[in-house]
């Protein structure tokens, strides 16, 4: 995963928030010959979803499903229900339950693909746009939600291929751009790369959004001086914006800058409270600095709002650690790995708690998995490098 982390700016809603799409045509068409009883449930039901009462929806649908449970209709919009409540997993079931009854259903495979994309759950969302767009190659939104699923995987190559044929119907929009002229740099097109940004900055004016957009860009480029030009002009253009200052303190705590870095993430905790990000990094500094009782706490703060995050994890086992606390340092250091088996640090460091705990069998079960993926790092590496060797030639006998 780059360095500027791209499920945050899904987080963030950098990019344009679809909306799920209700089956009432379709739900009132398929309804009409069953009878008043029928027809007047479904109504009900579709007023509540128009006047966003959506408990009432939810219960209405329900109990239309009672009386029709093979009302395909009716599931899309329990599902577009639970899409609005950010009940994704129930939404997925409700699609899936629709899609079975009538999967010729306008607007069922791509509600499908929305619901896991908007659960994060993006190499489940990709095959639903994909079939969406075979059986409308010109649908620019299945394009685009199937270029961010793709962007958001750091699959550079199949993200231009889903996001270049909508390139006139998008070439305003800004984070179209972003994500396409990333690929691009990824993929060492530089010149496709350069004329993308520059189509940027022609569409974007000069606004803190634009600056904060081709800040992003150039440190996930690792373009790290004109990262920094960016991104101080996105600041100063909007103190307020949201993550410039994490950006810039990401930008600064590469280059090893911790006393520039510090001051952004804390600016960023202040302006967006409720984002994990800034919190894990901060913690990240005092932990680096020694100071564990300020570090703690922040990462605390980060797994508080998302539960799921192995370097505030991490970040907790290691402070523990340090303290003399090995119960703990392993709980933590554990639930790291089990999040992101294919850090060597961290098995690198459970190991050591381990072995501090005098565990010796667990120290060199986790050794040896460091020792494994470091090799295969290297190996990695290399290839990319060289190029993949061919296997030796079997002589004739």
């Amino acid at each position: 995963m780059a360095v500027v982390n791209v499920a945050l700016l899904f987080a963030l809603g950098v990019f344009p928030a679809q909306a799920a799409q209700s089956a009432s045509a379709t739900g009132s068409s398929a309804i009409a010959a069953t009878g008043d009883k029928l027809r007047e449930a479904f109504e009900r039901a579709q007023q509540a979803l128009l006047a966003k009462d959506y408990a009432g929806a939810e219960r209405s649908f329900k109990e239309f499903l009672k009386l029709d449970p093979k009302s395909a209709a009716a599931y899309v919009n329990l599902g577009v229900v639970y899409m609005r409540t950010a009940r994704f997993d129930d939404a997925i079931g409700a699609f899936q339950a629709a899609k079975g009854l009538d999967p010729k259903m306008v607007g069922i495979e791509l509600n499908l693909g929305l619901a896991y994309y908007r659960k994060q759950d993006f190499s489940h969302a990709i095959p639903p746009f994909e079939r969406v767009i075979a059986a409308d190659p010109e649908s620019v939104q299945a394009h685009y939600l199937l270029g961010i699923s793709k962007f958001m995987l750091d699959q550079y190559g199949p993200t231009v291929e889903a996001l270049e044929p909508i390139r006139s119907a998008e070439a305003g929009d800004l984070d179209y751009l972003y994500m396409l002229g990333i690929c691009y740099g990824k993929l060492k097109r530089d010149d496709d790369s350069k004329k993308t940004f520059e189509q940027m900055v022609a569409a974007g004016s000069d606004t803190p959004h634009l600056h904060l957009l081709l800040g992003k860009a150039y440190l996930d480029l690792y373009q790290n001086d004109k990262a920094e030009d960016e991104l101080k002009k996105a600041v100063g253009g909007d103190p307020n914006l949201p993550f410039a200052h994490y950006d810039l303190g990401v930008l600064y705590q590469r280059l090893g800058k911790l006393d520039l870095a510090g001051p952004e993430f804390d600016a960023e905790i202040r302006i967006t409270p409720t984002e994990p990000w800034a919190y894990q990094n901060r913690g990240t500094i005092w932990l680096d600095n020694g100071d564990l009782e300020r570090a703690i706490p922040l990462f605390q703060k980060a797994l508080a709002i998302e539960p799921k995050l192995p370097d505030s994890l991490a970040g907790l086992g290691k402070a523990y650690f340090r303290k003399g606390n090995m119960e703990q340092a392993i709980l933590y250091l554990r639930k790291a790995v089990g999040f992101q088996p294919d850090s060597a640090n961290m098995h690198y460091q459970l190991g050591q708690a381990y072995l501090k705990s005098k565990r010796p069998v667990e120290a060199s079960k986790e050794f040896a998995e460091q020792q494994k993926l470091q090799t295969e790092a290297r190996e990695k590496q290399a290839e990319g490098m060289a190029g993949k060797l061919p296997q030796p030639e079997v002589p004739v006998q």
